[in-house]
């Protein structure tokens, strides 16, 4: 059964799971056996989440949510490549999901290896420099910005980060203008495990 929610509701859904999370109520929902067998033939998940690969950071759990629910994408970082704007298209296109989720956290390694290339100029080596390359561009704003906390870049990582897949994608800047899609940005809190709104394009 398709879910057909607006962003708006979307968004207050996950904010209801986030909220039942933090206070230790969860009621992990729809994780039973006919739940899993209802979704053999299809999915309508009513939220995409583009997060970062931190084991501390699982969607599902943080956002009180079951099989089916949630649509989910995650790098390091959340740094953005062609394979993660293609699942998000995806999302948007074939599953008709009203709202993509960047989530970042604070203490993310990935920001923090940036911030130390971008103060000392050594590159981490291998396949670990793309991600800083990718995320060097939100640590340069922030101290630009005067803002040297490690914090300060991850939200703005998770603000850039959000821009760029709009930017990137005429499927996904299409669904926003036409308001059937909205894209929010937000900051995960480690130790309280609080999920944060930091930005949002589209109608919330």
């Amino acid at each position: 059964m398709a879910t057909y929610l607006t962003p708006a509701l979307a968004w207050q859904r996950l904010r209801e799971g986030n909220q039942r999370f933090v206070a230790g109520t969860a009621s992990h929902p729809n994780q039973d056996a006919s739940r899993r067998s209802s979704l053999v033939e299809n999915q309508h998940p009513f939220a995409v989440i583009f997060g970062c690969s931190d084991s501390r950071l699982a969607a599902e759990i943080i956002f009180d949510l079951g099989l089916g629910d949630a649509f989910v994408v995650r790098t390091a970082g959340h740094v953005i490549d062609d394979a993660v704007l293609g699942s998000l298209e995806y999302s948007i296109s074939e599953l008709d999901v009203p709202l993509i989720v960047v989530l970042g956290h604070d203490n993310c390694g990935a920001v923090t290896a940036t911030k130390a290339a971008v103060e000392t100029g050594q590159m981490p080596v291998g396949f670990i420099r793309s991600l800083v390359e990718r995320i060097t561009p939100s640590v340069l704003t922030s101290l630009r910005n005067n803002q040297n906390d490690i914090h300060d870049m991850v939200i703005e990582n998770v603000k850039q980060s959000s821009q760029r897949v709009v930017d990137s994608s005429r499927v996904i800047s299409g669904a926003i203008d036409g308001g059937r899609a909205a894209v929010v940005g937000v900051a995960y809190s480690l130790a309280d495990g609080r999920a944060d709104l930091v930005s949002s394009i589209g109608r919330l």
